[in-house]
């Protein structure tokens, strides 16, 4: 699939519940949200069929989001129906890890290729701070047990915050020299229930190159992705940096995002969405749905426009 400006779009991301077990601060109301009746949310069997539609139009790499995507009951067998779709090449999944010494050798057994652990600081008071109630302990046991079931790459998801973590960035990048992951800085958003808390504590990823000026450009740079990676000499681990704000990647944008709820998000920071529940009971294929999603999506984003958008919050978005 190609949409409007030429991007190849073979990349799906797919939010399976918009719960968490944790209530970050950039992401989540400190109340939680109201549970949704759970024929609100898109079935197993609605995914599968969605997931193979995208499939037959080229969809080549599903990731499973949420919310936390390991609070929806039922999911190694998700995990192990949508790895048996014949194309598939990359199932993947974002968590914030708490979980996965429960999940992480099913997960594997059943197909998931990797998966991307959230975490925004190494002090244990900070992450109980900036989470509401999570304990670090939880987060470097899920990297441990999905290391153990022979997960790679590891990839630690980590937000940029401005007087929060920005004097941890020494102590990230340290952290590749000895562990083979993939520290991945990210920018913060102003997205939903982050749009105030972003106000004054964006910093842009170049602060973490002025601080650890020996990161050095890796020569073949993924290709999968957004993230521009770098090293440190003889380090095991990669850095990389997602540049949203600072250096929008929208002219390489290769994805759909699909909310838990059934909503089409052709871009992540438009409020803009396709609601593929009705359309599908209007009579319009799956494949049909896609492509016009496809055929919708917008050049680019705006937030550094000063748009004003009320955009759900990234609990309900998948992140």
């Amino acid at each position: 699939m190609k949409d409007h400006y030429g991007r190849k779009i073979n990349y799906m991301r797919i939010s399976i519940t918009d719960l968490c077990n944790l209530r970050c601060i950039y992401c989540m109301p400190e109340e939680g949200i109201e549970k949704h009746p759970h024929r609100k949310n898109l079935s197993f069997e609605e995914i599968l069929e969605l997931i193979e539609a995208g499939v037959s139009l080229g969809v080549n790499k599903i990731r499973l989001t949420g919310g936390e995507p390991l609070v929806r009951h039922g999911i190694v067998d998700l995990v192990r129906r949508i790895g048996e779709i014949p194309g598939i090449e990359d199932l993947t999944m974002t968590s914030n890890g708490i979980l996965l010494p429960k999940y992480a050798k099913d997960l594997k057994a059943a197909g998931l290729t990797r998966v991307n652990i959230s975490l925004d600081t190494f002090d244990p008071v900070k992450f109980h701070e900036i989470t509401r109630w999570g304990q670090l302990e939880d987060v470097f046991a899920g990297i441990a047990a999905a290391k153990a079931v022979g997960m790679h790459p590891i990839k630690i998801n980590t937000v940029l915050i401005k007087g929060f973590n920005d004097n941890e960035i020494e102590t990230f990048v340290n952290y590749t020299r000895d562990e083979a992951v993939d520290v991945r800085f990210i920018e913060l958003m102003p997205l939903g229930e982050s749009s105030g808390f972003a106000e004054n504590k964006y910093l842009s990823n170049d602060e973490v190159l002025k601080r650890m000026p020996d990161l050095t450009p890796l020569l073949e740079p993924d290709k999968t992705g957004p993230a521009e990676y770098y090293q440190l000499p003889g380090a095991k681990g990669r850095v990389g940096l997602i540049n949203p704000i600072s250096k929008h990647f929208c002219s390489e944008c290769n994805r759909i995002r699909v909310t838990t709820d059934g909503k089409i998000k052709p871009c992540l920071h438009s409020d803009y969405e396709i609601d593929l529940v009705a359309l599908r009971k209007s009579g319009k294929t799956y494949q049909e749905i896609l492509l016009q999603a496809i055929n919708e999506k917008p050049e680019k984003h705006h937030i550094n426009e000063d748009e004003k958008q009320l955009l759900r919050n990234m609990n309900e978005i998948g992140g």
